[in-house]
């Protein structure tokens, strides 16, 4: 098959606008508390509201992407993006918000289905390994940058700046609530994309086994399996994590050291994501090296740590553990994902569909955090973290893969590879 770089370039794309849009809602978070009036606990069904997306339309996406194909898919993920953003953008408040955030998720869970596939044919199986790093190297830089953007955004909507974006933003985003002028960004940039994609042709994608979800017997003798469940809830323990994280560190140096959320705030959790991307490159090179276990194992204790330092620590302290804690989670996904399927012989694919769903774990623990907070404070509810930080740390321990990762037995091996 020809491949197709330009196709190449827009899964990439993808890649970004999905982080792009995934994880902004951290910063957010302390503008909706103090605009909408909110407590914690209900803070904490912001991204219940996204993240709970995942559980209901993985599965499902995928036997859509089957029935329908990958074009009408990516279309209707991105019409579902643009929707949930335009309606909150028009009809600010706080039950808009969960009706918005669900959409975007439900957008966002049919896009992530879709483009791994895609992404192996249109670039070409001998260059997968390469593009899907690079893929998640666009996927990280996005994190890293929508913070800025939020912090941009606030500082300067409103502000009297000339520049056509700024000018327009100003006649439609309420003078009170300058962050919603985000998803006045997110949906043009999900309406942009639904006319890019429409205007591309696609290549035909033949699904592999291991690709291709199967709702019969398979299905049926997976979710069957005790080990099957202990790593869906690895996925979900993890997910949880880095949204647990990620959701309240804004929230948490406000509270804690009168951080501004716009500026400071904003930046941290821009480091965090920016981390993690970076400690993705040096897990490639440690997992070459050492057992997939054992470096899951050491990460998931330099999380832990880092955690009881940006909790209790001092806030110079905080703002270098809260994105170190996003290095040390950089490798837990793909870890804890690889570790399932290759201790799995048959049915990779529906049993990645079932992983897949386990990212709605980003739903249920900032949930948590939220309503712990309203009755021990947020410092003290972040401890719950430890909880699926334990169970991710036992994965190394208890996990008995089929087959385990390639490692090199020299450095000249090494360079080699």
């Amino acid at each position: 098959m020809q491949r197709n770089p330009f196709l190449v370039i827009l899964i990439l794309i993808i890649f970004f606008v999905i982080s792009f849009l995934t994880n902004i809602l951290g910063p957010i978070i302390p503008d909706i508390v103090r605009d909408f009036k909110l407590s914690l606990g209900l803070a904490g069904f912001l991204p219940f509201a996204f993240f709970v997306a995942y559980g209901v339309m993985s599965i499902p996406a995928g036997l859509m992407v089957e029935k329908y194909g990958e074009k009408k898919v990516l279309v209707w993920a991105f019409l579902m993006a643009f929707i949930g953003a335009f309606l909150f953008a028009i009809l600010p408040g706080f039950s808009i918000a969960l009706l918005s955030l669900f959409l975007i998720g439900i957008g966002m869970a049919m896009l992530q289905v879709v483009i791994n596939p895609l992404l192996r044919v249109a670039g070409g199986e001998e260059k997968f390994a390469f593009n899907s790093v690079l893929a998640q190297l666009f996927f990280g830089g996005a994190s890293f940058l929508s913070p800025l953007l939020y912090s941009y955004l606030v500082q300067h909507v409103q502000g009297g700046e000339s520049g056509f974006l700024l000018k327009l933003l100003n006649q439609v985003v309420p003078e009170n609530l300058k962050w919603v002028s985000l998803y006045w960004v997110f949906a043009l940039i999900a309406l942009v994309m639904v006319l890019i994609i429409a205007l591309i042709k696609f290549p035909k994608v033949e699904l592999k086994d291991d690709e291709r979800i199967d709702i019969g017997g398979s299905l049926g003798e997976l979710v069957r399996s005790k080990q099957v469940w202990l790593f869906f809830l690895g996925i979900f323990c993890y997910v949880g994590t880095e949204q647990g994280i990620a959701n309240w560190i804004s929230q948490f140096l406000q509270l804690k050291h009168g951080v501004d959320p716009g500026t400071g705030g904003a930046s941290v959790i821009s480091n965090y994501w920016g981390l993690l991307t970076i400690g993705c490159l040096l897990g490639l090179l440690l997992l070459k090296i050492f057992d997939s276990r054992h470096v899951l194992m050491l990460f998931t204790a330099g999380a832990i740590l880092s955690l009881f330092g940006a909790l209790f620590g001092s806030l110079e302290m905080a703002l270098i553990a809260f994105p170190a804690i996003g290095f040390f989670a950089s490798v837990m996904y793909s870890v804890i994902f690889s570790l399932a399927l290759n201790s799995v012989p048959m049915h990779h694919g529906t049993f990645s569909g079932i992983l897949c769903a386990g990212i709605s774990g980003g739903a249920v623990f900032p949930l948590i955090v939220g309503g712990l907070a309203e009755w021990l404070g947020l410092q003290w509810a972040m401890l719950f973290l430890l909880v699926p930080m334990g169970y991710i740390f036992s994965i190394g321990v208890w996990a008995r893969p089929l087959v385990s990762n390639d490692r090199v037995s020299s450095f000249k091996e090494l360079f080699a590879s």
